[in-house]
């Protein structure tokens, strides 16, 4: 697979965050470790997205894909995380971090009904919204536009939302799902709808 495209976007300082929240989206042993739609690949991203954890531990969500056995979304998709299932289950890196979770029964995290439960309460004392975790071009992608597309149906316009380049990714299948084009495109889906892309967040000091 080709290395995947370097953008221009800056670095932006943890210090110029105004009131941030993180999302931290199916970093999971059925994505990266063990499953049919594992990618070990993924898995580099665990670094910086612990990084930023570190800075923002009452502050962070983790959301997990965690399906019936039955689920709707294995008619596109094959099966994979099982609720209570070891695919299920945050990766052992930042497991330890995992204090608050959402779990979700499809790609996109604002349709479960226990995260828009919970959006008032993270919205109130929030303004910039960060994303991070996989697939890009699927979870990543969907949560944020839809996001996006509240914030502005509720003309919310204090609130940003980040997605740090180095903070996402998602898998490869040779011939069915080509990692770099789908990150690609899925990067400039966002860019063009509002959502702040950069190269990554950096926590030090």
């Amino acid at each position: 697979m080709a290395k995947r495209k370097q953008h221009e976007e800056a670095t932006l300082r943890f210090i110029e965050l105004n009131k941030p929240y993180l999302f931290v989206v199916d970093m999971i042993n059925g994505f990266i470790k063990e499953g049919a739609l594992a990618d070990s690949t993924i898995f580099p991203i665990s670094k910086p997205i612990e990084a930023l954890v570190q800075r923002l531990k009452d502050r962070t969500l983790f959301i997990c894909d965690s399906h019936s056995a039955d689920a709707a979304e294995f008619r596109s998709y094959p099966p994979h995380c099982i609720e209570k299932s070891h695919e299920a289950e945050v990766i052992d890196e930042l497991l330890a971090y995992k204090q608050d979770v959402v779990y979700k029964n499809s790609t996109n995290t604002f349709m479960a009904p226990s995260f828009q439960k919970r959006l008032p309460d993270i919205l109130a004392p929030s303004q910039d919204l960060i994303i991070t975790g996989c697939c890009t071009d699927l979870c990543i992608l969907q949560f944020a536009l839809s996001l996006r597309s509240y914030l502005n149906e509720m003309d919310l316009k204090e609130h940003r939302i980040i997605i740090p380049e180095d903070c996402v990714d998602t898998y490869h299948i040779e011939g069915v799902h080509d990692a770099n084009f789908w990150n690609e495109a899925a990067i400039q889906n966002m860019k063009q709808n509002g959502i702040e892309v950069v190269r990554s967040i950096e926590v030090k000091q």
